[in-house]
């Protein structure tokens, strides 16, 4: 045995009684003694999942001695507040990104690498899409995956089944063949073909499924003139003539959602929030909607995802209890899903995989399923970069779109008006 001299024997002996006499005391970790966490987050389209969200963020600050504080805004506000606090370098810990991708605003969030491997080892790994929204440049993680907003097709089964499609449209072609027999009936279609998400979603959708795309796969070279993108334009204005009404040259996000709950709406291109709200108001019409895949076009079917992630800031005062909250909101996907009504799409292959909350327990929603595979961002099929994000901020295709649907300007100024318009926004960024 080794030698121990008396001072120090004794030192030893009086640390060990000393520490017999003080009770225990549970060290909390770091953050947690950081006594908040800020959370700069969307209005979600269904209620009941920012009521769960709120009550989820409690629980688990009030385990951590830890106040969560979740400041809830309309979704179009967001990127004007997330810009206003990065120019002042304070306020939230973590910020919801919403659709613009993660590259727009990497400057100004932490690398999340470390947390986004843990998490995707724990779950399967990342899907393509997830990848493809929260990598930036170098290939690093700068923000963590949450949710995206699916596009598929909501139909009045009772009126397809009229014109020989119970099942709904299954290609785009088919929209245009039986959209204009129910539009003879008094029963239209209706895709929104002005300044909101929805209609810079659906025509998109339409677009990539014709082949068609803004730039090419490098996410530099644009590709808008193009044969595809030509034959997406001339079938995009033969639906608008021949089976919609021009309303929808002034609709909003909600548009679509009241067409279909007027009773007067065949089909729209929508999320199932449409859905939800007329089973809350008319069961009866609720009854006779059915909800179906993005239709599929000549080239493949492709539809657009609205995606949802969180950041966490550069100047957050709770680094580490920004991060341990949303490790802990990751790992409660499918409880959030679920409080969503199924409006919450995964973002993780293990989270991916059927039975879903709620969309697997309803033969409605099951075919909803499949949305994983066939949806994708602004910029397909390269990556979200910042340019993207600004053609699609400034409604290139739909304003583009709407003066050939409306005979302003004819096939060929239409293609060389977007295409000036998308090179000199990729050129500001080169």
């Amino acid at each position: 045995m080794s030698q121990v001299s008396r001072r120090k024997f004794l030192g030893m002996a009086g640390a060990g009684a000393a520490a017999a006499t003080v009770p225990h005391v549970w060290a909390r970790p770091a953050w947690a003694q950081a006594k908040e966490v800020r959370v700069l987050a969307w209005s979600h389209f269904v209620p009941a999942y920012d009521k769960w969200f709120d009550g989820f963020a409690e629980d688990w600050g009030t385990k951590q001695n830890l106040k969560v504080i979740i400041d809830h805004v309309p979704h179009l506000q967001i990127p004007a507040k997330i810009a206003a606090e990065i120019a002042t370098q304070s306020g939230h810990d973590i910020v919801q990104l919403v659709g613009s991708g993660t590259e727009k605003w990497a400057e100004a969030l932490l690398d999340v690498q470390d947390l986004a491997d843990k998490l995707g080892k724990k779950y399967g790994g990342w899907t393509p899409l997830a990848e493809n929204y929260s990598r930036v440049k170098g290939g690093k993680f700068h923000s963590i995956p949450d949710f995206f907003i699916d596009f598929p097709g909501l139909y009045r089964k009772d009126l397809w089944t009229e014109v020989g499609m119970p099942n709904g449209p299954e290609s785009w072609d088919d929209l245009h063949k039986g959209g204009m027999k129910l539009k003879a009936k008094g029963f239209p279609i209706g895709i929104g073909l002005a300044h909101h998400d929805d209609s810079r979603a659906s025509w998109r959708a339409i677009m990539w499924s014709h082949g068609g795309a803004e730039v090419a796969k490098d996410g530099k070279a644009i590709t808008y003139n193009s044969k595809e993108v030509r034959e997406a334009l001339k079938f995009n204005k033969a639906l608008f003539k021949d089976c919609m009404t021009p309303e929808v040259l002034a609709w909003d996000d909600a548009s679509n959602n009241r067409f279909l709950a007027s009773g007067r709406g065949a089909w729209i291109h929508n999320p199932i929030s449409a859905y939800r709200t007329i089973e809350g108001s008319n069961k009866e019409l609720a009854g006779k909607i059915y909800v179906q895949l993005s239709p599929k076009g000549p080239a493949a079917r492709r539809s657009f995802a609205n995606c949802r992630a969180y950041g966490v800031t550069r100047f957050s005062k709770n680094a580490d209890g920004a991060k341990a909250f949303l490790e802990a909101v990751v790992d409660n996907y499918r409880d959030g899903a679920r409080a969503s009504t199924g409006y919450n799409m995964p973002f993780l292959k293990n989270y991916a995989k059927p039975p879903f909350p709620v969309i697997s327990e309803d033969p409605k929603l099951k075919p909803l399923e499949q949305d994983a595979e066939y949806h994708f961002t602004t910029g397909y099929p390269g990556p979200l970069t910042p340019a993207a994000d600004e053609v699609y901020q400034q409604f290139v295709m739909v304003d583009a779109l709407a003066q050939f649907c409306t005979d302003k300007l004819d096939l060929e100024q239409t293609v060389k008006w977007g295409e000036e318009k998308i090179k000199a926004i990729y050129a500001k960024f080169a």
